[in-house]
């Protein structure tokens, strides 16, 4: 397989924004009388979108007035409360110069993470920054973001690779019928995401440069 093109899922693989998510989470449930919960308990609800994430960890709550509560917050702490991962400022200039199409493809809200890949200093690498939002709200693992990113990337499922951090993006690349790499550390845990069984597991972002290797 000769991979041209690669696309990324965002928290937990791109970026730690664990602690941005947490606080927003807790914004809500304390509007709605319930008390905190730890960011290694919300960890386990990230990655199938804010839907979910609220209807699991604010169970009381009126959907649609929990997610405006939500995004207001989210607005106010997300800049300054993620991070890049290790090994990703490095990779992903590195991968760009080596000639590799790069996309990202996120259930979290479009417009969020193109603010945030941009204050990461990652908005020039990315062709395309995809969410829910772009393919008509269908959130992975349906396979439509990445395949909508493919086609922004004018490679075909055979030229790419997959990088995510969770059962739920294997899931989506193989519905897509692309390769899908882990990197172990994200937001359900090790063993959720080898489970899974993906194509690659990998224990640092870096190891992406020995992986992908200039043309």
């Amino acid at each position: 397989m000769t991979v041209r093109a690669a696309l990324f899922d965002f928290d937990g693989t791109l970026a730690d924004s664990f602690a941005a998510i947490t606080a927003s989470t807790n914004h809500v449930r304390t509007h709605y009388g319930l008390g905190q919960i730890p960011e290694s308990e919300v960890r386990g609800y990230v990655g199938y979108g804010l839907a979910d994430l609220i209807r699991n960890l604010v169970p009381i709550a009126p959907p649609d007035e929990a997610l405006a509560l939500y995004r207001e917050h989210h607005q106010t702490v997300m800049l300054t409360m993620t991070r890049l991962l290790p090994g990703v400022a490095e990779a992903i200039p590195e991968l760009a110069r080596r000639g590799f199409k790069m996309a990202v493809c996120s259930n979290k809200r479009v417009e969020f993470t193109r603010q945030l890949v941009a204050a990461l200093g990652l908005g020039d690498y990315f062709t395309a920054v995809l969410g829910p939002e772009d393919v008509g709200n269908q959130p992975k693992p349906h396979p439509a973001m990445v395949l909508e990113g493919l086609n922004r990337l004018g490679a075909s499922r055979t030229e790419a690779v997959y990088v995510g951090d969770m059962s739920v993006d294997v899931q989506t690349a193989r519905a897509a019928g692309v390769t899908v790499w882990i990197v172990l550390g994200g937001a359900a845990g090790h063993e959720d995401a080898t489970a899974s069984k993906p194509d690659r597991v990998l224990t640092h972002f870096g190891e992406l440069m020995a992986l992908l290797p200039a043309s």
